[in-house]
């Protein structure tokens, strides 16, 4: 098989993360429609994520956020969003490039994304497990795509569909 000089697969990941931007950019401008909301998974210590310290102590690998009731600020930017959330009642701001995005999951219409963050944790590494957390806070130790795979009627993109079989 031909080396991919071209690099598609970086490619549809970016075209995916578009998909990811576009959505939220469009939430920041007119609020959730309906019964919308989104996990959305992330490397925290991927380059330009920037969260409190607390946090970081205690999600040190990976963390999901769920944006559904008590958000506000979200902004959103071409490499970024930002968003304040509440942890354990105190209020949060994130930041989150979407190049440490792994997951986006909308349970309302089954619909994820999967992501190679660039400058990804090991894949034998396991996200740090929320306690205490409210529900539209953090989703306990399970990014996007494993609540996803949970879901009977999930409709997944994985890039492996459309990588070439060898």
């Amino acid at each position: 098989m031909a080396e991919d000089l071209i690099r598609y697969d970086i490619l549809a990941q970016e075209a995916l993360r578009g998909v990811v931007r576009k959505v939220l950019s469009e939430v920041a401008r007119t609020g959730l429609p309906g019964e919308h909301h989104f996990f959305i998974s992330f490397v925290t210590r991927a380059p330009g994520v920037r969260l409190s310290e607390r946090l970081l102590a205690q999600y040190d690998k990976e963390m999901t956020i769920v944006l559904q009731n008590q958000y506000w600020d979200l902004k959103v930017t071409e490499t970024a969003f930002e968003v304040g959330l509440s942890f354990d009642g105190q209020p949060e701001m994130l930041v989150i490039p979407f190049s440490a995005v792994k997951g986006f999951f909308d349970p309302s219409v089954q619909f994820g994304l999967q992501f190679e963050p660039e400058l990804a944790l090991d894949p034998s590494d396991e996200g740090e497990a929320a306690e205490g957390e409210d529900e539209d806070d953090v989703a306990a130790e399970e990014p996007a795509a494993a609540i996803a795979a949970e879901n009977a009627a999930e409709k997944v993109v994985s890039l492996d569909a459309f990588r070439k079989k060898p």
